[in-house]
C-alpha cells in the first residue's frame, strides 16, 4: 500500500453546473485548492480552453446553498464544502470599458453647462441691466401697510353699517339673536367637569376658574398652578386685562335694558336706541382679551398693566413683538388703531362702491366679523373662509391692493 494513499485527505464528490445547463460530478480531495478545482472544471466543460491562462481567472465557482463566491487561493476544506454539495461555474462580467478622452472631455462640458452660475457669473451676465433699488424690507412693510391701513376701513366700515343696519325693520331681533349666538362663545365658557374636579379637591372656586383660564383648562397644570401659588398674595386677584365683576354687572344692567322691547309710545327711537344698546354690548363681548400669560410674563419684568395690554393689543397678543414695542418707540399708539380712513380718500369711495360690499354691509355677521377682527385680527383668516364674510374681505384685500401698485 502506497503511503500517499494511507495519508490522503477525505475525496469530496461534487456536483457542477453550468449557465449552459451542462452538470457532471467531480470527485477531489478536500485538500484541493478552488483554482485548482476550477481548472478541472473548465477542462469538463470547455476543452482547450486553459490554453488561455486568462480563462481561469475570468471564471468563478459559487456555492449553490450559500450563495458565497469561492475564493481562488483557499482548499474545498477551507471553503466549508461538505460531499454531495452543489457548484456553479459561472463566466465572470467583463468590466466596463473605460470611455475615450473625447466622451470624458463631452461629458465634462455637458456638467459644466448645466452647473448654477456662482456670483462672479450673475454680476458678468447682469452687468448691463438697469439698476433698481428694490429693498426686500417693501414688501414686509406693504404687508404692515395693509394691516394697518385695514384696521382704519374696518373701523369706518362698522360705522356705515351701524347706520344701514339701524334703517332694517328686523334689526334689533337679527342683533338678539347675534347677541346670544356670542353668549355662546367657548372662550367665555369654563370647563365644568374640570372645574368640579379642582372644587372637590378643595380649592375655592374662583381661584380654579382663574388657574384652568391660565392653564387652557388643563387641570393638572391648573392643580399644579394652585399648588404653587396657594400662599401668593395676588393668587384671588383677577387676571390682567379682564373684565372685571363691576363690568360684568354693568353689561348684565344694560342687557336687561337691551332686553325689554320698545315701548309703543316711541317705537321708532325706543328701537334706535335698543339697537345702540345691542351693538355696545356686542362692542364689550368683542373688546381685546390680552394673553394672561404674556400680561404676567411682561408686568413681572416691570412693566405696568395697562401699558402692557396696550401692547399686546397693538401687537397682536405676541409677546416678543410686544416687549420690543414697549422697549421702542411705541408706533402705532393704541389711539391709532381707533382712527378710522379718510371717507373722501379714493380708497374708501372704492370699497363702498363694490357691489360685494355694499351686499355684505347689510348683513349682521359682516358687522359681527368687523367687530371681531379690529380686536382680535388673528381670527382674520376663520371670517375669511366664512362663506358670507368671506367674499366682502376678499373685495376689500383686492381692491387696496390695486390701488396701492397704482
Amino acid at each position: 500500500v502506497q503511503e500517499e494513499k494511507i495519508f490522503a485527505g477525505k475525496v469530496l464528490r461534487l456536483h457542477v453546473c453550468t449557465m449552459e445547463g451542462a452538470e457532471w460530478l467531480e470527485e477531489v480531495p478536500e485538500d484541493t485548492t478552488v483554482e485548482k478545482l476550477k481548472e478541472r472544471c473548465l477542462k469538463h466543460c470547455l476543452p482547450g480552453s486553459l490554453e488561455d491562462p486568462k480563462t481561469v481567472t475570468h471564471h468563478k465557482l459559487i456555492h449553490a446553498t450559500s450563495e458565497k463566491v469561492l475564493t481562488d487561493t483557499k482548499t474545498v476544506l477551507e471553503e466549508n464544502i461538505q460531499d454531495r454539495d452543489v457548484l456553479l461555474l459561472i463566466k465572470k462580467r467583463a468590466p466596463p470599458p473605460l470611455p475615450k478622452m473625447a466622451d470624458v472631455s463631452a461629458e465634462e462640458k455637458r456638467k459644466q453647462e448645466q452647473k448654477a452660475p456662482d456670483k462672479d457669473a450673475i454680476l458678468k451676465a447682469t452687468a448691463n441691466l438697469p439698476a433698481r433699488s428694490v429693498d426686500r424690507t417693501v414688501t414686509h412693510h406693504n404687508m404692515r401697510d395693509f394691516q394697518t391701513e385695514l384696521r382704519k376701513i374696518l373701523v369706518s366700515l362698522i360705522e356705515v353699517a351701524q347706520k344701514l343696519l339701524a334703517l332694517n325693520p328686523d334689526a334689533v331681533e337679527l342683533f338678539k339673536k347675534a347677541n346670544a349666538m356670542l353668549d355662546e362663545d367657548e372662550e367665555d365658557r369654563v370647563d365644568e367637569i374640570a372645574l368640579r374636579q379642582l372644587t372637590e379637591m378643595g380649592f375655592p372656586e374662583s381661584r380654579a376658574v382663574k388657574a384652568l383660564r391660565l392653564n387652557h383648562m388643563s387641570v393638572t397644570q391648573a392643580m399644579e398652578w394652585l399648588i404653587e401659588h396657594a400662599d401668593d398674595p395676588s393668587v384671588d386677584a383677577p387676571l390682567p386685562g379682564q373684565t372685571p365683576a363691576e363690568a360684568t354687572a354693568e353689561g348684565g344692567a344694560s342687557s336687561a335694558e337691551a332686553a325689554a322691547g320698545p315701548s309703543s309710545e316711541e317705537g321708532g327711537e325706543e328701537a334706535k336706541d335698543e339697537l345702540t344698546e345691542i351693538f355696545k354690548k356686542i362692542r364689550r363681548k368683542r373688546e381685546f382679551r390680552p394673553d394672561p400669560r404674556a400680561v404676567i410674563a411682561l408686568m413681572e419684568m416691570g412693566f405696568d398693566e395697562k401699558e402692557v395690554v396696550d401692547a399686546l393689543r397693538v401687537n397682536n397678543n405676541q409677546q416678543n413683538a410686544a416687549c420690543e414695542w414697549l422697549l421702542g418707540d411705541r408706533k402705532p399708539s393704541p389711539e391709532d388703531l381707533d382712527k378710522g380712513i379718510d371717507t373722501n380718500s379714493p380708497l374708501f369711495q372704492a370699497i363702498l362702491e363694490n357691489p360685494v360690499v355694499q351686499l355684505g354691509l347689510t348683513n349682521p355677521k359682516t358687522l359681527l366679523a368687523f367687530e371681531d377682527m379690529l380686536e382680535n385680527p388673528l381670527n382674520s383668516t376663520q371670517w375669511m373662509n366664512d362663506p358670507e364674510t368671506g367674499p366682502v374681505m376678499l373685495q376689500i384685500s383686492r381692491i387696496f391692493q390695486t390701488l396701492n401698485r397704482t
